[in-house]
Protein backbone atom coordinates (compact mmCIF):
# COMPACT_ATOMS: atom_id res chain seq x y z
CA UNK A 1 0.00 0.00 0.00
CA UNK A 2 1.26 3.66 -0.38
CA UNK A 3 -0.22 7.14 -0.16
CA UNK A 4 1.03 9.88 -1.57
CA UNK A 5 0.51 13.33 -1.56
CA UNK A 6 0.55 15.18 -4.74
CA UNK A 7 0.86 19.27 -5.40
CA UNK A 8 -1.35 20.24 -8.20
CA UNK A 9 -3.53 23.57 -8.96
CA UNK A 10 -5.90 21.63 -10.75
CA UNK A 11 -9.43 21.50 -9.01
CA UNK A 12 -11.39 18.26 -8.45
CA UNK A 13 -13.29 18.57 -11.89
CA UNK A 14 -10.42 19.35 -13.92
CA UNK A 15 -8.88 16.33 -12.51
CA UNK A 16 -11.66 14.10 -13.80
CA UNK A 17 -11.37 15.56 -17.32
CA UNK A 18 -7.98 14.37 -16.89
CA UNK A 19 -9.28 10.73 -16.83
CA UNK A 20 -12.54 11.51 -18.94
CA UNK A 21 -11.58 9.68 -22.02
CA UNK A 22 -10.18 6.41 -19.89
CA UNK A 23 -12.30 2.91 -19.84
CA UNK A 24 -14.84 2.76 -16.74
CA UNK A 25 -14.13 6.21 -15.43
CA UNK A 26 -15.53 7.73 -12.14
CA UNK A 27 -15.95 10.47 -10.23
CA UNK A 28 -17.35 10.88 -6.68
CA UNK A 29 -18.30 14.25 -6.44
CA UNK A 30 -18.68 16.16 -2.96
CA UNK A 31 -20.14 19.20 -4.52
CA UNK A 32 -20.92 21.01 -1.40
CA UNK A 33 -21.01 20.85 2.18
CA UNK A 34 -17.25 20.07 2.76
CA UNK A 35 -17.26 20.47 6.53
CA UNK A 36 -19.91 18.03 6.92
CA UNK A 37 -21.48 15.24 4.59
CA UNK A 38 -18.96 16.03 1.63
CA UNK A 39 -15.03 16.11 2.42
CA UNK A 40 -13.84 13.85 -0.26
CA UNK A 41 -13.97 13.25 -3.79
CA UNK A 42 -12.45 10.39 -5.35
CA UNK A 43 -11.71 9.62 -9.18
CA UNK A 44 -10.22 6.63 -10.93
CA UNK A 45 -10.35 4.39 -14.41
CA UNK A 46 -8.92 1.45 -15.73
CA UNK A 47 -10.60 -1.07 -13.35
CA UNK A 48 -8.72 -4.22 -13.13
CA UNK A 49 -12.08 -6.41 -13.01
CA UNK A 50 -15.45 -5.46 -14.14
CA UNK A 51 -19.15 -6.75 -12.83
CA UNK A 52 -22.38 -6.09 -14.36
CA UNK A 53 -25.51 -8.31 -13.64
CA UNK A 54 -28.59 -8.58 -15.60
CA UNK A 55 -31.67 -10.20 -14.10
CA UNK A 56 -29.65 -13.73 -13.22
CA UNK A 57 -26.97 -13.49 -15.81
CA UNK A 58 -23.73 -11.86 -14.70
CA UNK A 59 -20.65 -10.74 -16.73
CA UNK A 60 -17.31 -10.61 -15.36
CA UNK A 61 -14.45 -9.02 -17.30
CA UNK A 62 -10.80 -9.65 -15.69
CA UNK A 63 -7.00 -9.70 -16.91
CA UNK A 64 -9.08 -9.31 -20.85
CA UNK A 65 -11.12 -12.42 -19.78
CA UNK A 66 -14.82 -12.01 -20.54
CA UNK A 67 -16.65 -14.87 -18.17
CA UNK A 68 -20.91 -15.08 -18.44
CA UNK A 69 -22.53 -17.36 -16.38
CA UNK A 70 -26.03 -17.22 -14.31
CA UNK A 71 -26.29 -16.23 -10.67
CA UNK A 72 -27.58 -14.50 -7.78
CA UNK A 73 -25.47 -11.48 -8.12
CA UNK A 74 -25.15 -10.56 -4.31
CA UNK A 75 -23.42 -14.22 -4.28
CA UNK A 76 -21.12 -13.45 -6.57
CA UNK A 77 -20.07 -10.13 -5.07
CA UNK A 78 -19.81 -11.47 -1.80
CA UNK A 79 -17.27 -13.78 -3.09
CA UNK A 80 -15.35 -10.98 -4.67
CA UNK A 81 -15.36 -9.36 -1.78
CA UNK A 82 -13.95 -11.78 0.03
CA UNK A 83 -11.82 -12.59 -2.46
CA UNK A 84 -9.77 -8.92 -2.58
CA UNK A 85 -10.50 -8.00 1.07
CA UNK A 86 -7.38 -6.84 3.41
CA UNK A 87 -7.09 -4.09 6.10
CA UNK A 88 -5.57 -1.20 5.61
CA UNK A 89 -4.46 1.72 8.21
CA UNK A 90 -5.83 5.49 6.53
CA UNK A 91 -7.04 8.55 7.92
CA UNK A 92 -8.71 8.88 4.17
CA UNK A 93 -11.81 7.02 4.00
CA UNK A 94 -11.37 5.64 0.59
CA UNK A 95 -8.12 4.00 -0.88
CA UNK A 96 -9.31 1.50 -3.46
CA UNK A 97 -11.88 -0.95 -3.88
CA UNK A 98 -15.19 -1.82 -6.26
CA UNK A 99 -17.22 1.85 -7.85
CA UNK A 100 -20.60 1.46 -9.22
CA UNK A 101 -24.06 1.32 -8.50
CA UNK A 102 -26.85 -1.22 -7.20
CA UNK A 103 -30.30 -0.58 -9.53
CA UNK A 104 -33.47 -0.78 -7.57
CA UNK A 105 -34.14 -3.85 -9.52
CA UNK A 106 -32.13 -6.20 -7.92
CA UNK A 107 -35.06 -5.68 -5.40
CA UNK A 108 -36.01 -9.14 -7.54
CA UNK A 109 -32.98 -10.68 -5.54
CA UNK A 110 -33.77 -9.75 -2.39
CA UNK A 111 -37.81 -10.32 -2.27
CA UNK A 112 -39.84 -12.38 -4.29
CA UNK A 113 -42.30 -9.11 -6.17
CA UNK A 114 -43.94 -9.55 -9.51
CA UNK A 115 -41.98 -7.63 -12.64
CA UNK A 116 -44.57 -6.18 -14.67
CA UNK A 117 -43.42 -2.54 -15.41
CA UNK A 118 -41.60 -2.33 -18.65
CA UNK A 119 -37.39 -1.92 -19.28
CA UNK A 120 -37.07 0.02 -22.16
CA UNK A 121 -33.70 1.22 -21.31
CA UNK A 122 -32.20 -1.65 -20.47
CA UNK A 123 -28.60 -0.66 -18.16
CA UNK A 124 -27.16 -3.37 -16.33
CA UNK A 125 -28.90 -4.11 -12.82
CA UNK A 126 -25.56 -3.52 -11.23
CA UNK A 127 -22.28 -2.79 -12.08
CA UNK A 128 -19.08 -1.97 -10.13
CA UNK A 129 -15.58 -1.84 -11.40
CA UNK A 130 -12.42 -2.55 -9.06
CA UNK A 131 -10.35 -0.27 -8.71
CA UNK A 132 -6.57 -0.16 -7.04
CA UNK A 133 -5.10 3.21 -7.76
CA UNK A 134 -7.35 6.07 -7.40
CA UNK A 135 -6.88 10.07 -6.67
CA UNK A 136 -8.61 11.20 -3.62
CA UNK A 137 -9.32 14.94 -2.52
CA UNK A 138 -9.98 15.77 0.76
CA UNK A 139 -11.50 19.37 0.42
CA UNK A 140 -11.24 20.73 3.95
CA UNK A 141 -7.40 20.63 4.11
CA UNK A 142 -7.45 21.22 0.05
CA UNK A 143 -4.50 18.25 -0.66
CA UNK A 144 -4.72 16.02 -3.12
CA UNK A 145 -3.51 12.47 -2.55
CA UNK A 146 -2.77 9.32 -5.24
CA UNK A 147 -3.50 5.91 -3.55
CA UNK A 148 -2.54 2.29 -4.44
CA UNK A 149 -2.96 -1.33 -2.75
CA UNK A 150 -0.49 -2.80 -5.05
CA UNK A 151 -2.93 -5.69 -5.68
CA UNK A 152 -2.49 -5.95 -9.73
CA UNK A 153 1.03 -4.12 -10.03
CA UNK A 154 3.15 -2.57 -7.79
CA UNK A 155 1.83 0.49 -5.77
CA UNK A 156 4.81 2.43 -6.50
CA UNK A 157 4.30 2.43 -10.14
CA UNK A 158 0.66 3.13 -9.79
CA UNK A 159 1.03 6.37 -7.57
CA UNK A 160 3.71 7.43 -10.04
CA UNK A 161 1.48 7.03 -12.81
CA UNK A 162 -1.01 8.92 -11.37
CA UNK A 163 1.80 11.68 -10.29
CA UNK A 164 2.70 12.21 -13.87
CA UNK A 165 -0.93 12.60 -15.67
CA UNK A 166 -1.02 15.41 -12.84
CA UNK A 167 1.45 17.76 -13.52
CA UNK A 168 1.43 16.67 -17.09
CA UNK A 169 -2.07 18.12 -17.20
CA UNK A 170 -1.64 21.19 -15.45
CA UNK A 171 0.24 22.38 -18.40
CA UNK A 172 -3.17 21.62 -20.82
CA UNK A 173 -6.12 20.58 -18.93
CA UNK A 174 -8.48 18.61 -21.69
CA UNK A 175 -11.81 20.28 -19.85
CA UNK A 176 -14.84 20.14 -22.08
CA UNK A 177 -16.14 22.80 -24.04
CA UNK A 178 -20.02 22.63 -25.04
CA UNK A 179 -20.20 23.62 -28.66
CA UNK A 180 -23.99 24.42 -26.99
CA UNK A 181 -27.28 23.50 -27.71
CA UNK A 182 -29.71 23.15 -30.96
CA UNK A 183 -32.91 24.32 -28.58
CA UNK A 184 -34.88 23.99 -25.70
CA UNK A 185 -35.05 20.65 -24.77
CA UNK A 186 -38.49 18.39 -24.93
CA UNK A 187 -39.38 16.21 -22.52
CA UNK A 188 -41.54 13.56 -22.68
CA UNK A 189 -42.82 11.40 -19.23
CA UNK A 190 -43.98 8.01 -18.58
CA UNK A 191 -47.28 8.98 -17.06
CA UNK A 192 -49.60 11.78 -18.22
CA UNK A 193 -50.76 14.06 -15.46
CA UNK A 194 -54.77 12.84 -14.98
CA UNK A 195 -52.49 9.59 -14.57
CA UNK A 196 -50.18 10.52 -11.77
CA UNK A 197 -53.13 12.13 -10.25
CA UNK A 198 -55.08 8.97 -10.56
CA UNK A 199 -51.87 6.69 -9.08
CA UNK A 200 -51.65 9.13 -5.86
CA UNK A 201 -55.51 8.52 -5.78
CA UNK A 202 -55.00 4.38 -6.14
CA UNK A 203 -52.14 4.74 -3.22
CA UNK A 204 -54.19 6.47 -1.05
CA UNK A 205 -57.10 4.00 -1.44
CA UNK A 206 -54.77 0.94 -0.88
CA UNK A 207 -53.89 2.95 2.34
CA UNK A 208 -57.37 3.34 3.62
CA UNK A 209 -57.73 -0.33 2.95
CA UNK A 210 -54.81 -0.81 5.26
CA UNK A 211 -52.03 -2.19 2.79
CA UNK A 212 -49.91 0.58 3.71
CA UNK A 213 -49.08 3.28 5.33
CA UNK A 214 -47.05 5.29 2.74
CA UNK A 215 -45.58 4.70 -0.75
CA UNK A 216 -42.97 6.24 -2.68
CA UNK A 217 -44.64 7.02 -6.87
CA UNK A 218 -42.53 8.67 -9.59
CA UNK A 219 -42.73 9.40 -13.17
CA UNK A 220 -39.86 9.39 -15.65
CA UNK A 221 -38.89 11.98 -17.86
CA UNK A 222 -36.34 11.22 -21.62
CA UNK A 223 -35.81 13.84 -24.07
CA UNK A 224 -32.88 13.79 -26.85
CA UNK A 225 -29.34 14.72 -25.24
CA UNK A 226 -27.95 17.33 -27.32
CA UNK A 227 -24.32 17.51 -26.01
CA UNK A 228 -22.28 15.14 -23.95
CA UNK A 229 -22.70 13.32 -20.61
CA UNK A 230 -19.56 15.29 -19.10
CA UNK A 231 -20.65 18.28 -20.69
CA UNK A 232 -24.00 17.67 -18.87
CA UNK A 233 -22.38 16.88 -15.79
CA UNK A 234 -20.55 19.94 -15.45
CA UNK A 235 -23.91 21.66 -15.66
CA UNK A 236 -25.57 19.89 -13.16
CA UNK A 237 -23.09 20.30 -10.51
CA UNK A 238 -23.08 24.16 -10.85
CA UNK A 239 -26.74 24.35 -10.75
CA UNK A 240 -27.58 21.55 -8.12
CA UNK A 241 -24.35 20.75 -5.93
CA UNK A 242 -24.66 17.86 -3.26
CA UNK A 243 -22.50 15.82 -1.16
CA UNK A 244 -23.67 12.22 -3.20
CA UNK A 245 -22.80 13.11 -6.51
CA UNK A 246 -21.15 11.50 -9.18
CA UNK A 247 -20.35 10.88 -12.76
CA UNK A 248 -19.79 7.28 -14.07
CA UNK A 249 -18.66 5.52 -17.44
CA UNK A 250 -20.08 2.13 -16.99
CA UNK A 251 -19.15 1.16 -20.52
CA UNK A 252 -23.07 0.84 -21.73
CA UNK A 253 -24.12 4.91 -20.77
CA UNK A 254 -23.03 7.15 -18.30
CA UNK A 255 -24.70 8.27 -15.03
CA UNK A 256 -24.74 11.41 -14.04
CA UNK A 257 -25.97 12.36 -10.59
CA UNK A 258 -26.56 14.98 -8.12
CA UNK A 259 -27.76 13.36 -4.89
CA UNK A 260 -28.37 14.92 -2.26
CA UNK A 261 -29.01 11.52 0.14
CA UNK A 262 -26.75 9.09 1.57
CA UNK A 263 -28.23 5.39 1.73
CA UNK A 264 -25.54 3.44 4.08
CA UNK A 265 -22.16 4.30 5.27
CA UNK A 266 -20.28 1.74 7.09
CA UNK A 267 -16.59 2.54 8.66
CA UNK A 268 -15.96 -0.68 10.40
CA UNK A 269 -18.42 -1.81 12.68
CA UNK A 270 -20.73 1.69 12.63
CA UNK A 271 -23.38 2.04 10.06
CA UNK A 272 -25.48 4.82 9.01
CA UNK A 273 -28.23 6.08 6.65
CA UNK A 274 -29.97 9.37 6.26
CA UNK A 275 -33.57 9.13 5.03
CA UNK A 276 -35.07 12.16 3.30
CA UNK A 277 -38.84 12.95 3.42
CA UNK A 278 -40.03 16.56 3.43
CA UNK A 279 -39.62 18.93 0.83
CA UNK A 280 -40.20 22.51 -0.60
CA UNK A 281 -39.03 24.51 -3.80
CA UNK A 282 -36.58 27.43 -3.05
CA UNK A 283 -38.29 30.69 -3.39
CA UNK A 284 -37.96 33.60 -5.62
CA UNK A 285 -38.04 36.12 -3.22
CA UNK A 286 -35.96 35.80 0.44
CA UNK A 287 -40.07 36.42 2.04
CA UNK A 288 -40.46 33.44 0.09
CA UNK A 289 -37.60 31.54 0.73
CA UNK A 290 -38.20 31.98 4.52
CA UNK A 291 -42.09 31.18 4.24
CA UNK A 292 -41.01 27.95 2.70
CA UNK A 293 -38.45 27.41 4.78
CA UNK A 294 -41.12 27.79 7.49
CA UNK A 295 -43.29 25.63 6.38
CA UNK A 296 -41.36 22.51 5.99
CA UNK A 297 -40.60 22.82 9.72
CA UNK A 298 -44.03 23.38 10.76
CA UNK A 299 -45.13 20.38 8.41
CA UNK A 300 -47.30 17.66 10.83
CA UNK A 301 -47.32 15.78 7.40
CA UNK A 302 -43.91 15.67 6.42
CA UNK A 303 -42.83 14.91 10.04
CA UNK A 304 -44.84 12.20 10.00
CA UNK A 305 -44.36 11.23 6.51
CA UNK A 306 -40.13 11.15 7.68
CA UNK A 307 -40.61 9.43 10.87
CA UNK A 308 -42.91 6.54 9.29
CA UNK A 309 -39.23 5.91 7.28
CA UNK A 310 -37.10 5.99 9.95
CA UNK A 311 -39.14 3.45 12.02
CA UNK A 312 -38.44 1.42 9.10
CA UNK A 313 -34.89 1.89 8.85
CA UNK A 314 -34.51 1.52 12.45
CA UNK A 315 -36.09 -2.13 11.66
CA UNK A 316 -33.57 -2.79 9.28
CA UNK A 317 -30.43 -1.73 10.82
CA UNK A 318 -32.17 -3.75 13.42
CA UNK A 319 -31.63 -6.93 11.61
CA UNK A 320 -27.98 -6.28 11.20
CA UNK A 321 -26.87 -4.47 14.35
CA UNK A 322 -25.95 -5.53 17.84
CA UNK A 323 -29.16 -4.98 19.95
CA UNK A 324 -29.56 -1.93 22.19
CA UNK A 325 -26.99 0.19 19.48
CA UNK A 326 -29.29 1.90 16.82
CA UNK A 327 -30.06 5.46 17.64
CA UNK A 328 -31.68 8.40 15.74
CA UNK A 329 -29.09 10.98 16.69
CA UNK A 330 -31.11 13.39 14.05
CA UNK A 331 -34.76 13.61 13.92
CA UNK A 332 -35.80 16.36 11.91
CA UNK A 333 -32.83 18.25 10.62
CA UNK A 334 -33.64 21.08 7.44
CA UNK A 335 -31.14 20.74 4.67
CA UNK A 336 -30.52 23.70 2.24
CA UNK A 337 -29.94 22.96 -1.37
CA UNK A 338 -29.76 25.51 -4.63
CA UNK A 339 -33.37 24.01 -5.75
CA UNK A 340 -34.87 22.49 -2.88
CA UNK A 341 -35.37 22.47 1.17
CA UNK A 342 -35.51 18.90 2.95
CA UNK A 343 -36.16 17.10 6.02
CA UNK A 344 -33.61 14.73 6.99
CA UNK A 345 -33.10 12.03 9.99
CA UNK A 346 -30.12 10.35 10.56
CA UNK A 347 -29.90 6.45 12.29
CA UNK A 348 -27.10 4.80 13.11
CA UNK A 349 -26.17 1.42 14.56
CA UNK A 350 -23.01 -1.03 15.72
CA UNK A 351 -22.89 -4.09 13.20
CA UNK A 352 -22.71 -7.74 13.99
CA UNK A 353 -19.41 -9.00 14.49
CA UNK A 354 -20.38 -11.61 11.25
CA UNK A 355 -21.78 -9.26 9.28
CA UNK A 356 -20.48 -7.66 6.25
CA UNK A 357 -21.85 -4.97 3.54
CA UNK A 358 -23.23 -7.16 0.92
CA UNK A 359 -25.07 -8.60 4.51
CA UNK A 360 -26.23 -4.85 4.85
CA UNK A 361 -27.42 -4.35 1.79
CA UNK A 362 -29.90 -7.36 1.45
CA UNK A 363 -31.31 -6.07 4.75
CA UNK A 364 -31.99 -2.42 3.94
CA UNK A 365 -31.86 -2.36 0.14
CA UNK A 366 -33.57 -0.29 -1.55
CA UNK A 367 -33.84 2.55 0.86
CA UNK A 368 -37.25 2.98 3.03
CA UNK A 369 -37.48 6.45 1.72
CA UNK A 370 -38.23 5.33 -1.38
CA UNK A 371 -39.93 2.87 -1.04
CA UNK A 372 -42.93 3.30 1.56
CA UNK A 373 -43.95 1.21 4.26
CA UNK A 374 -44.69 -1.61 5.10
CA UNK A 375 -41.70 -1.78 2.52
CA UNK A 376 -42.67 -5.05 0.42
CA UNK A 377 -46.52 -4.12 -0.28
CA UNK A 378 -44.91 -0.80 -1.05
CA UNK A 379 -43.30 -2.51 -3.77
CA UNK A 380 -45.54 -4.46 -5.01
CA UNK A 381 -47.61 -1.40 -5.60
CA UNK A 382 -44.88 1.00 -7.28
CA UNK A 383 -44.69 -1.97 -9.62
CA UNK A 384 -48.00 -2.04 -10.29
CA UNK A 385 -48.42 1.90 -10.82
CA UNK A 386 -45.10 3.02 -12.15
CA UNK A 387 -45.31 2.22 -16.28
CA UNK A 388 -41.28 1.58 -16.74
CA UNK A 389 -39.15 -0.03 -14.17
CA UNK A 390 -37.27 2.42 -12.33
CA UNK A 391 -33.03 0.65 -13.07
CA UNK A 392 -30.61 3.16 -11.44
CA UNK A 393 -33.19 5.32 -10.10
CA UNK A 394 -34.10 5.14 -6.27
CA UNK A 395 -30.67 2.29 -6.15
CA UNK A 396 -27.21 3.31 -4.97
CA UNK A 397 -24.32 4.72 -6.24
CA UNK A 398 -20.75 4.97 -4.32
CA UNK A 399 -17.85 2.84 -3.61
CA UNK A 400 -17.20 -0.29 -1.18
CA UNK A 401 -13.66 -0.54 -0.30
CA UNK A 402 -11.50 -3.67 -0.04
CA UNK A 403 -11.59 -3.27 3.83
CA UNK A 404 -15.10 -3.14 4.29
CA UNK A 405 -15.93 0.76 4.44
CA UNK A 406 -18.70 1.81 2.29
CA UNK A 407 -20.50 5.17 1.45
CA UNK A 408 -23.79 4.86 -1.01
CA UNK A 409 -25.81 7.22 -2.10
CA UNK A 410 -29.85 6.85 -2.97
CA UNK A 411 -30.06 7.85 -6.77
CA UNK A 412 -31.99 10.72 -6.63
CA UNK A 413 -31.45 13.61 -8.92
CA UNK A 414 -29.55 11.55 -11.59
CA UNK A 415 -29.86 11.44 -15.04
CA UNK A 416 -29.25 8.45 -17.42
CA UNK A 417 -27.20 8.90 -20.73
CA UNK A 418 -27.75 6.68 -23.05
CA UNK A 419 -27.90 6.03 -26.71
CA UNK A 420 -28.30 9.77 -26.95
CA UNK A 421 -30.97 10.41 -24.50
CA UNK A 422 -31.36 11.28 -21.22
CA UNK A 423 -33.24 9.63 -18.63
CA UNK A 424 -34.68 10.78 -15.27
CA UNK A 425 -37.05 10.65 -12.22
CA UNK A 426 -38.54 12.73 -9.69
CA UNK A 427 -41.39 11.24 -6.92
CA UNK A 428 -42.59 11.38 -3.48
CA UNK A 429 -44.25 9.65 -0.31
CA UNK A 430 -47.64 9.18 -0.92
CA UNK A 431 -49.92 9.25 2.71
CA UNK A 432 -53.47 9.39 3.30
CA UNK A 433 -53.54 13.20 3.90
CA UNK A 434 -51.10 13.56 0.39
CA UNK A 435 -52.84 15.97 -2.37
CA UNK A 436 -52.57 15.01 -5.52
CA UNK A 437 -51.90 18.11 -6.90
CA UNK A 438 -49.34 19.09 -4.77
CA UNK A 439 -48.00 15.91 -4.92
CA UNK A 440 -47.76 16.57 -8.74
CA UNK A 441 -45.76 19.59 -8.19
CA UNK A 442 -43.82 18.73 -5.83
CA UNK A 443 -42.16 15.71 -8.81
CA UNK A 444 -41.93 18.58 -11.09
CA UNK A 445 -39.88 20.79 -8.04
CA UNK A 446 -37.64 17.75 -7.56
CA UNK A 447 -37.03 17.52 -11.63
CA UNK A 448 -36.70 21.51 -11.85
CA UNK A 449 -32.33 20.87 -11.50
CA UNK A 450 -32.16 18.40 -14.31
CA UNK A 451 -34.35 19.61 -16.26
CA UNK A 452 -32.67 23.17 -16.23
CA UNK A 453 -28.87 21.25 -16.93
CA UNK A 454 -30.77 19.95 -20.10
CA UNK A 455 -32.23 22.88 -21.72
CA UNK A 456 -35.61 23.53 -20.24
CA UNK A 457 -36.18 26.83 -20.87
Amino acid sequence: MLIQEIKTSLNSFEIYCLYKDEPYSFFLDSGMDHQGLGNYSFIGANPFLIFKSKADLINIGENGINSTFKGNPFTKLKELFDKYQRDYPSELPFLGGAVGYLAYDLCHHIEDLPITAVDDVGIPDCYFGFYDGIIIIDHVHNKVFAAALGITSAAEEKVAAINKSLTEGEKQCPVSSSKGKKGPAVFAGNFTKKDYLKAVNKIKEYIKAGDIYQANLTQRFECQLEETPLELYGKLRQINPAPFASFIDFGDGHIVSSSPERYIRITGKNIETRPIKGTRPRGKTLEEDQKNRDELLASEKDKAELLMIVDLERNDLGRICKTGTVKVPQLFHLEKYPTVYHLVSTVVGELKDECDVVDCILASFPGGSITGAPKIRAMEIIDELEPTQRNIYTGSIGYIGFNGDTDLNIVIRTIVCKDQKAYFQAGGGIVWDSDAEEEYQESLDKARAMMKALGSP
